[in-house]
C-alpha cells in the first residue's frame, strides 16, 4: 500500500510541477483567450479524428493477435481498447491503461499469456513507429530545428528501439535448467512472439504500417486544432514535433499527460516559432479531445463488470 501510495504521489508531485512551471511561464489569460476562440468546426475535425485513431489503435492490436495466433473481433477490439484508454486517462501514464486492458481481455476469454503479450507488444510496435516516423520526417524540418545534439536523439532512439527488440526476441535462449520457473517460461513466450510479430515480413510489415497510420494520424488531429488556432504550423511541423510530445506524455510521469504534455509541446513548438500561449492552448486541446473520445471506455468497462458475472454463472 504505502508503495503505491508513493508513486501516486510521486505522480502528482510531478504533474504539479509541471502545471506550477506552466504558471510560471507561461500567460493563461493570452492561452485562454487563444483556446476560446478556436473555430468549433476544427475542433469537431479533430475529435472525429479522435475517433478514426481508436479504430486504428484497434486495428493495429488486431494485426499483433494475428501474428501471435490469438483472435479478436474488430468491435470487441475497439471495446476493450476504449476501456484502457479510459483508465489511461486517469491513472499514471499509459502503463496502467495498458494493465487495466491486459484485465479486460483475459476476462474476455483470451489466455494470459495472449492477454499480456499482445499489449506488451502492440505498445512495443507503437513506440517503435513513434521514433521511426520522427527520424524519418525530421529531414523536412532539419533547416528550422536548432543546431545541437536534438537532431540526433530520435535517429540514436531508433537504433536503441532496435536493438531492444533484437534483446527481446532472444529472450528464450537460456538454459533448459532455467525454464523450471514460471518467469522464465513466461519471457521465452513473450520471446517467440516478438519473433513472430516483428520478424516476419507478413506480420511485421502490416504491424508497422498500422502503427505508422496512427501516429499520422494524431499528427493531423494536432494540425487540425493549429488550423482552428490560426497558429504558424505546417503538416510536416506536426509529423515531427508531435511523436516526441506523445512518447513524453505517455511516460508514467504524470497523470493521463497532463502538465507534462503542455511543457513539451510549448518545447517542441517552440522551436519553430509557436507562441507559448498558442501552443499551451493547443496541448489543452488536444488533451480535451483525447479525454471525450475516451469516455465510452467508461462505459464499456461498467458493462463489463455486469455481463462477465453473468457469464460466469448463469443460474
Amino acid at each position: 500500500m504505502w508503495k503505491r501510495l508513493a508513486n501516486w504521489a510521486i505522480k502528482l508531485g510531478l504533474t504539479g510541477g509541471s502545471l506550477a512551471y506552466l504558471l510560471h511561464k507561461v500567460d493563461l489569460d493570452a492561452a485562454w483567450q487563444a483556446g476560446r476562440h478556436i473555430s468549433p468546426w476544427f475542433f469537431l475535425l479533430a475529435i472525429a479524428l479522435q475517433g478514426v485513431q481508436v479504430a486504428i489503435c484497434a486495428g493495429r492490436w488486431q494485426v499483433v493477435l494475428h501474428a501471435i495466433g490469438a483472435r479478436l473481433g474488430f468491435w470487441r477490439a475497439a471495446e476493450l481498447f476504449s476501456i484502457g484508454n479510459f483508465f489511461g486517462q486517469i491513472l499514471p501514464g499509459a502503463v496502467g491503461g495498458d494493465a487495466i486492458r491486459m484485465l479486460a481481455t483475459r476476462r474476455a476469454g483470451l489466455d494470459l499469456g495472449a492477454s499480456i503479450n499482445s499489449v506488451l507488444l502492440e505498445r512495443a510496435a507503437t513506440v517503435y513507429a513513434l521514433v521511426l516516423l520522427t527520424t524519418l520526417a525530421e529531414p523536412a524540418l532539419i533547416g528550422r530545428l536548432p543546431d545541437g545534439p536534438f537532431i540526433w536523439l530520435f535517429p540514436a532512439l531508433t537504433v536503441g528501439a532496435t536493438l531492444g527488440l533484437i534483446v527481446q526476441s532472444q529472450l528464450d535462449r537460456v538454459p533448459e535448467s532455467w525454464k523450471r520457473f514460471r518467469i522464465v517460461r513466461g519471457f521465452g513466450q513473450l520471446a517467440a512472439d516478438t519473433r513472430k510479430c516483428f520478424f516476419r515480413p507478413r506480420n511485421g510489415a502490416p504491424v508497422m504500417v498500422v502503427a505508422l497510420l496512427g501516429h499520422i494520424n494524431l499528427a493531423m488531429v494536432v494540425w487540425v486544432l493549429a488550423l482552428g488556432l490560426d497558429a504558424p504550423v505546417a503538416l510536416v511541423d506536426c509529423l515531427v514535433l508531435v511523436p516526441p510530445v506523445i512518447l513524453i506524455a505517455t511516460l508514467p510521469i504524470s497523470i493521463a499527460g497532463w502538465g507534462a504534455r503542455e511543457v513539451a509541446m510549448i518545447t517542441m513548438f517552440g522551436f519553430i516559432g509557436v507562441p507559448s500561449a498558442q501552443a499551451t492552448a493547443l496541448s489543452v486541446l488536444f488533451g480535451i479531445s483525447t479525454l471525450l473520445i475516451a469516455l465510452p471506455g467508461g462505459l464499456f468497462w461498467l458493462m463489463e463488470r455486469r455481463i462477465a458475472p453473468l457469464k460466469e454463472n448463469p443460474d
